[in-house]
C-alpha cells in the first residue's frame, strides 16, 4: 500500500545534471528527485513516490491532506488501533493464559 503524503520543498540543488530537493514531512527531511515537476518552487508542497516528485499542491490542498490524515489519526485512536488496525497496546493481542 503507498499513502502519499504532501511534503513542503525546502531546498532545490542540481545534483549529476537532476534537478533535486529536500521535501519537509513534518521535520522530517528527505531527498527527492524534482525533474518531473520542473516548475516547482522553494515553499511548494508534492507527493513523492519512490523518491520522484511526482505533483505539485499548493497549501490549501496540502491543508486537506492534512486534515484528512488528522481525522484518519483520530479514529484510528478512538479504535484503540494504529492506521495499521493493529493494537495499541500490544499486549491486549496476546492471549491471555487459558485463552485460545
Amino acid at each position: 500500500m503507498c499513502l502519499a503524503v504532501p511534503g513542503k520543498v525546502v531546498e532545490i540543488f542540481e545534483e549529476n545534471g537532476l534537478k533535486m530537493g529536500h521535501v519537509d514531512y513534518a521535520g522530517a527531511v528527505s531527498r527527492a528527485c524534482l525533474e518531473y515537476v520542473p516548475e516547482i518552487k522553494l515553499g511548494d508542497y508534492t507527493v513523492v513516490h519512490a523518491g520522484f516528485a511526482l505533483s505539485i499542491l499548493d497549501e490549501e490542498e496540502a491543508a486537506k491532506s492534512f486534515d484528512a490524515w488528522r481525522e484518519l489519526q483520530a479514529e484510528a485512536d478512538r479504535q484503540g488501533v494504529d492506521l495499521f488496525g493493529r493494537p495499541l497496546d500490544p499486549d491486549a493481542a496476546k492471549p491471555k493464559r487459558g485463552q485460545v
